[in-house]
C-alpha cells in the first residue's frame, strides 16, 4: 500500500511571508516552484479554471512540504485549534529547542508557550505558528 508520506501540503495566503518562514527561519531548501493551471489540476483539485503556484520545499533529509498559494480563489479564513478534527500541526525535530525558540521568538513568531520538558523525561516540545496559521510542534529528542 502505502511506502512513504511524500509531503505535506500547506495553503497560504501571503506566499513570500510564507517563505520567508519556512525558507529563512526553520532552513527548508526550494526545489521546486511552479504555476500550476489546466484540466489536469482542475480535475484532480475539483475546480475549475484554478490557478495556482506551488513551492516543493525539503529539508536536508530530503522530507518534503508544499506550499500553495491559489491566486484566483478565495482560501478560507477561520481559526484553527489543536483539538480540530482532521490535521491540526505538523512537527519538526530540532537539535536545540532553546535556541530555536529565541530565534524565532526575536522574528515575531507566537508561540503557546516556552518549550517545556514532557513528563517522561523525553523531549522538550514548543508549539508555534506559521504566518497562515498552521501550528508548528518543535520538538528536541533530549535521550
Amino acid at each position: 500500500m502505502v511506502l512513504n508520506i511524500r509531503h505535506t501540503g500547506i495553503v497560504v495566503d501571503d506566499l513570500d511571508e510564507s517563505l520567508s518562514f519556512y525558507r529563512d527561519k526553520l532552513g527548508f531548501t526550494i526545489v521546486k516552484e511552479m504555476v500550476e493551471r489546466g484540466d489536469f489540476i482542475d480535475q484532480i483539485l475539483g475546480f475549475k479554471q484554478v490557478e495556482l503556484t506551488t513551492v516543493k520545499m525539503v529539508l536536508n533529509n530530503d522530507q518534503m512540504i508544499e506550499l500553495l498559494d491559489f491566486s484566483n480563489y478565495n482560501k478560507s479564513d477561520y481559526s484553527r485549534e489543536l483539538n480540530d478534527l482532521g490535521p491540526t500541526h505538523v512537527a519538526f525535530t530540532v537539535n536545540d529547542i532553546d535556541v530555536v525558540y529565541k530565534q524565532l521568538l526575536s522574528g515575531n513568531v507566537d508561540f503557546i508557550s516556552p518549550p517545556i520538558e514532557s513528563p517522561d523525561g523525553y523531549a522538550k516540545v514548543a508549539f508555534c505558528k506559521a504566518p497562515e496559521g498552521t501550528y508548528i510542534e518543535l520538538v528536541e529528542e533530549l535521550e
